[in-house]
């Protein structure tokens, strides 16, 4: 494997923000990212300013996406 094989590669794999990004355990969108390697050669560590959550997952709304609607039905 040569290196602009790599580099393409690289390139196709970072992550771009589709939306708002909300903390799993509160709610809030008072999110940070943290470290300098964060998102580069490690995964990214979020931390919630709101209620000091740390770690690697959120909750994400994604905007371009319309609500879908859904069908009530009573039996």
């Amino acid at each position: 494997m040569q290196f602009h094989d790599i580099a393409k590669t690289l390139k196709n794999l970072k992550r771009q923000k589709s939306g708002i990004q909300f903390c799993p355990k509160c709610g809030s969108p008072s999110i940070l990212g943290l470290g300098s390697l964060d998102g580069w050669l490690l995964p990214t560590q979020f931390t919630c300013e709101e209620c000091g959550y740390s770690g690697y997952l959120l909750m994400e709304l994604d905007e371009s996406k319309e609500p879908e609607e859904t069908e009530l039905t009573s039996d």
